[in-house]
């Protein structure tokens, strides 16, 4: 495997990924759930058809907080779960809503969630916070890791790699939900955040079984011990390019094996689990592959045109 050969293709592969995300993100935004912006949302499911419109008018005609009836709205997905979306209500008018709801026919609860303006806010700017430190943070932590490896690569550039594929594990899911919720509404709440953070632990673990094996064979070079380079090997002038294939080629069977064991479960998840699950499970299965692609395809060839940077070439 001649990564380094086509490194162009590769990251130009990621980069329009990267690209439409960011359009898409920029053109639709992405929309709040009721946890991040304050409000209830609310799911249950009739025994029979219902419309939203008709749920909406037993819930105004039902309610003593007027605040929450003006914004009250309800949609109905392909599996007949109603989703309803409210101001914040307290215990009480739940209750009484819920008794409403039965003049509608046999009515069971699935989810219930009901947070204030103020909190909400409040886990909007942590779960920004959350991103960006476990951003930072990895990557810091990689630079201090490999920096007993000076050559051909500082080592702080470990870490700006790996923070450029951790952003392009989070960007494209980001945008995918992005498009989601102008095609679907899918909303992004605090499961979503997990998710991001789930898939950068994944990224990042992929990222640093390749720079690991790449420092072992620099390390190598430097004791004069061979470097299999696909061929004959070479001794301690073996070209950098000729380093990282190889060190791609010793873990690529690993980190494709690892990936595929839990994109089975996802997948099996996506299938079979609950429907609340549904998107949360998307997003840790899209950046997984995601992840596993950058983590090999995109963080080597960007060390490759570091360390050929740092040369001079």
């Amino acid at each position: 495997m001649n990564l380094i050969k086509y490194k162009n293709i590769f990251l130009g592969f990621s980069g329009a990924l990267v690209a439409v995300s960011a359009a898409a993100l920029l053109a639709f935004g992405l929309v709040p759930g009721a946890d991040l912006t304050g409000g209830t949302r609310w799911q249950v499911k009739f025994a029979q058809n219902v419309s939203a419109s008709a749920v909406v008018e037993i819930l105004k005609a039902a309610g003593a907080d007027s605040s929450a009836q003006a914004g009250a709205a309800a949609t109905i997905n392909e599996e007949g779960v109603v989703t309803i979306r409210l101001g914040p209500i307290d215990e009480p008018l739940h209750a009484a809503y819920q008794t409403a709801l039965g003049a509608l026919g046999e009515v069971s609860e699935l989810n219930f969630s009901s947070i204030g303006s103020t909190v909400g806010a409040e886990l909007r700017r942590k779960a920004v916070y959350a991103v960006l430190f476990v951003l930072l943070g990895i990557s810091l932590y990689i630079a201090w890791a490999f920096r007993k490896v000076s050559a051909p690569v500082k080592s702080w550039k470990y870490g700006a790699v790996t923070l450029a594929t951790l952003f392009h594990d989070v960007a494209i899911p980001t945008g995918l939900l992005a498009a989601l919720g102008a095609w679907k509404g899918i909303e992004i709440d605090t499961n979503f955040i997990v998710a991001l953070l789930v898939v950068m632990g994944f990224s990042v673990h992929d990222t640093i079984v390749v720079f690991d094996r790449i420092r072992e064979n620099l390390l190598n070079l430097r004791a004069g011990r061979r470097v299999d380079s696909g061929g004959a090997g070479k001794q301690s002038g073996a070209d950098f390019a000729e380093v990282i294939n190889a060190s791609v080629r010793e873990t690529f069977t690993r980190s494709v094996n690892t990936s595929l064991t839990l994109v089975v479960v996802l997948f099996a998840l996506i299938i079979a689990g609950p429907s609340s699950l549904f998107y949360f499970t998307l997003v840790i299965l899209v950046g997984t592959v995601v992840g596993t692609y950058s983590s090999i395809f995109v963080a080597s060839p960007l060390l490759y045109l570091l360390g050929r940077r740092a040369r001079g070439a």
